[in-house]
């Protein structure tokens, strides 16, 4: 049996690799999930994403993605952003957190999700792919499904979380779908593709 390309994808999270692996299907690359522990020392969701692509590729030696994605809550002027899995120690404790800080303003909490994928290449070339989803908070958690905010998130057009809505729903709508699509379209990806191809036909 021919052997299958390798893409390595940045991240120890489980949640975040079963998603990976759902949004990448019939792609014909195994995800390989490498946790590089790397600091998320980065200013901005890109910076972040960079750091553990290219971390992931150097040790690795394969190709990378690496992503960094967070809530942004309108009133809060933004938080908590980049700051969003480092808030507290438990993804329990962090919606825990951003509720305090909502406590007695008036609803509807509009906030969006957005995910910055960095894919990096053989070729040591870095691309940068962004999406989002705007929503609104609600005051408790719903449904069993997804990780980290993904009960508090609402899509108001499906009346449901993320916590709440099945992988296929999910990625009909989710910032890390809508950054993955972008990824698939782009001439990074492409080059991914035609690079094993070239190195099956030798």
């Amino acid at each position: 049996m021919a052997e299958r390309p390798r893409l390595v994808v940045a991240s120890g999270n489980q949640g975040k690799l079963r998603e990976y692996r759902d949004l990448l299907t019939g792609t014909g690359f195994d995800l390989v999930g490498f946790d590089t522990e790397v600091d998320e020392v980065g200013e901005t969701y890109a910076e972040n994403a960079r750091l553990k692509a290219v971390a992931a590729a150097e040790r690795s030696e394969l190709p990378s993605m690496g992503d960094d994605s967070g809530l942004e809550v309108d009133v809060l002027g933004g938080f908590p952003g980049v700051r969003s899995a480092r808030l507290a120690s438990s993804p329990q404790a962090r919606i825990a957190a951003v509720l305090a800080r909502l406590e007695g303003r008036p609803r509807p909490w509009s906030a969006r999700f957005v995910c910055v994928i960095a894919l990096h290449t053989p070729d040591g070339e870095t691309e940068m792919f962004e999406g989002e989803c705007r929503g609104e908070l609600v005051p408790e958690p719903r449904g069993a499904g997804g990780f980290g905010y993904d009960p508090i998130f609402l899509v108001p057009e499906t009346g449901k979380t993320f916590g709440e809505m099945t992988a296929e729903e999910k990625a009909r709508y989710s910032h890390r779908a809508v950054a993955v699509r972008r990824m698939l379209g782009s001439d990074g990806f492409s080059r991914l593709r035609e690079s094993w191809s070239a190195r099956r036909s030798r």
